[in-house]
């Protein structure tokens, strides 16, 4: 576990001064000010292909929220390829998975982290059958559940080209972000994934746009970072 450190990092607690926490910051706050008539609560995060940097961008979000003092839970959702417990140096013997199978309980799942506020539940085992698990009752319930328990759900999900496990969990939530790899995905894959998530009338909150170089970026709707040698 610990020979991930170098790869999976978390920039916002190592370097909360630099331009690339402070884009997470302006994220949060965007994310925040998205909706005037309802608040933001429950988020998923996904990609249209993997290696695209989402993993990075939902861990480092979620430490902003944390920091800002809002009780925040990270959810491993991404149950076939599954990566957020290394950015925590965290067991994935048990999680998501184990829960929604009714083989545990909430409290036996979660796994508070060394930052205040923010709680982890990774994804478990890896099951059979991921897509008719996050389908299910019990995960519309866990997420009532969460809700009255934290002010802020954070989803890692699946690649939308991938799977259709993104689509799913985009039904159960306030909104959905979505992270391209500036420079190695195509437009047309891009869109084909957006695509997706509006068939199933996803509220697309933004883009994290990601490796762009910063003295390039104009627009206030894209992030961007540019560090780390291996990203989800």
């Amino acid at each position: 576990m610990r020979a991930s450190v170098n790869n999976y990092r978390l920039i916002t607690e190592e370097n909360p001064r630099s331009f690339v926490s402070e884009a997470y910051r302006t994220l949060r706050t965007n994310i925040q000010f998205s909706s005037i008539d309802s608040q933001i609560r429950s988020i998923v995060v996904t990609s249209p292909e993997p290696s695209e940097g989402k993993s990075t961008t939902i861990s480092n979000l979620a430490v902003t929220f944390a920091q800002e003092g809002k009780s925040t839970i990270l959810i491993d959702a991404d149950m076939r390829k599954p990566t957020l417990h290394h950015y925590f140096l965290k067991s994935n013997r048990s999680g998501l998975s184990n829960l929604l199978a009714g083989q545990m309980d909430l409290q036996q799942c979660l796994n508070d982290t060394h930052i205040d506020h923010l709680y982890l539940l990774p994804s478990g085992p890896i099951p059979p059958n991921p897509a008719e698990m996050l389908n299910s009752k019990r995960m519309e319930q866990l997420i009532e559940e969460l809700k009255t328990r934290f002010e802020m759900i954070l989803i890692d999900s699946p690649p939308t080209l991938a799977v259709t496990d993104s689509q799913i969990l985009a039904t159960k939530v306030d909104g959905v972000v979505f992270v391209l790899n500036c420079g190695k995905v195509k437009r047309d894959t891009a869109r084909k994934a957006l695509d997706r998530l509006e068939q199933v009338n996803a509220r697309m909150l933004g883009v994290v746009l990601n490796n762009k170089d910063r003295k390039k970026s104009e627009s206030p709707y894209y992030y961007y970072y540019g560090y780390g040698p291996k990203q989800k």
